[in-house]
């Protein structure tokens, strides 16, 4: 297992290789997956049992759903670099026929994807069906799956939410990227939300605070503490208090870097902030 200054490590090749992908093609999603790079790299490197290879049955090992699937870059870029597929694929996002679509795709077979999501609001709905699978398979490993905040504007979520709890879906631990922003301003300008805290707690989740959500320490110890909440009866909500865009500091704390790429200029900036660790594709 990695130790932390690894994963650091990790983490700061993997920011490169967001703004690279986005920049070259001059589209997609950098700031969402600047914020979650911290947590992709802890779950997959250190919290997931993943078995070696791919299968889309994915019995006897936990699983992941990425519901915001817009953050396909910093998805791609950690299923990459954890062996899912080469590195050097990394080159053809967004590309015609490539099987790195802006947004997730299963059509083309890329290992590690699996469900395409680009509509928001369904991820949610998709890990509780595989939870329940889990269960009835009397399969004991976990169902991770990740949510924008501002995703979770969608009603979609809140039958789901209901109904996880409801069916003591006890095996999913669904994480909550609370950066406070989305496309058009903040969370809080856009459709305000009060408590995502008491609101889960309200629909029967136990709920877990990460407070310093771009922190790897904090989100291993936090997401452990997850996992030992799981299997007594109700679902697990994890709220990750993230930075849009962290790591690049003028794409921080603002949603003008949602769906956006850098020029020439904000590329080399970017990058400078964040030196070569693993090597570039």
């Amino acid at each position: 297992m990695p130790n932390i200054k690894e994963l650091e490590d990790l983490t700061t090749q993997v920011r490169r290789d967001i703004i690279r992908m986005v920049h070259k093609v001059n589209s997609g999603h950098p700031g969402g997956s600047l914020g979650c790079a911290e947590f992709f790299v802890s779950l997959y490197q250190d919290i997931m049992n993943r078995n070696e290879g791919f299968d889309m049955d994915g019995i006897n090992e936990d699983l992941f759903f990425l519901s915001n699937g817009h953050i396909s870059p910093v998805y791609y870029s950690v299923l990459a670099r954890s062996g899912y597929f080469p590195v050097e694929e990394l080159n053809t996002f967004r590309l015609i026929n490539t099987r790195l679509q802006g947004h997730p795709t299963t059509h083309e077979g890329l290992p590690g994807i699996r469900i395409a999501s680009g509509s928001l609001g369904q991820g949610m709905s998709v890990a509780i069906g595989a939870a329940q699978a889990k269960k009835l398979n009397n399969d004991d490993k976990l169902v991770y799956s990740l949510h924008g905040d501002g995703e979770l504007q969608e009603g979609q979520n809140w039958e789901a939410i209901m109904y996880a709890s409801a069916k003591n879906v006890d095996n999913l631990i669904s994480t909550i990227d609370l950066n406070q922003q989305q496309i058009d301003g903040s969370t809080d300008d856009v459709l305000p939300m009060g408590s995502l805290k008491a609101k889960f707690e309200a629909f029967g989740w136990t709920v877990v605070d990460i407070e310093k959500g771009n922190d790897i320490t904090s989100i291993i110890d936090g997401l452990k503490e997850a996992k030992s909440l799981t299997g007594k009866g109700k679902p697990v909500c994890v709220l990750l208090h993230t930075v849009m865009g962290n790591g690049i500091d003028f794409m921080m704390h603002t949603h003008a870097w949602h769906g956006k790429a850098p020029n020439d200029e904000q590329l080399a900036t970017g990058l400078a902030q964040n030196p070569e660790t693993l090597g570039d594709y």
